[in-house]
């Protein structure tokens, strides 16, 4: 896997590094980390690793269209290797977990909004809220 990483990293002209192959690794197997989570899981595999090594890249990946970036409301920014199809994501209102949700399908007005005041719209940001199963079934559902 690390070959197909290296090879994302120089197309978009980052230089290869251990944190930013273990950063994409990971986010790979782990979708919607938040920062914490994904330094916790780079220094499980490359040892002492910064925290400001971290966010720098993070912010390199997700600028350069590596990683996407989404921030739900009142849940801190969360990270993805899923960049190119313009997904959607639903967030649990109990306990955070977020998954993705493909695409609306057919005639979808709140993407195209009725005045944009001036505004080239470029990019529209669905998230849809509710419980997960297992907020749904557990002990303070209700």
């Amino acid at each position: 896997m690390n070959d197909h990483r290296a090879e994302q990293l120089r197309t978009v002209g980052l230089r290869v590094t251990a944190p930013r192959l273990a950063t994409l690794d990971w986010l790979a197997e782990h979708p919607h980390a938040t920062a914490e989570q994904v330094a916790a899981g780079v220094r499980a595999r490359l040892g002492s690793v910064s925290t400001q090594a971290i966010y720098d890249v993070l912010h390199a990946c997700t600028q350069t269209g590596l990683l996407r970036r989404i921030e739900p409301a009142g849940s801190p920014a969360r990270f993805e290797t899923r960049t190119q199809d313009g997904h959607h994501h639903v967030v649990c209102r109990g306990c955070g977990r977020t998954e993705d949700v493909d695409r609306v399908v057919g005639a979808a007005p709140c993407l195209e909004p009725a005045a944009s005041t001036g505004f080239v719209i470029d990019e529209a940001e669905v998230v849809f809220w509710g419980f997960c199963p297992a907020c749904r079934s557990g002990p303070a559902a209700g």
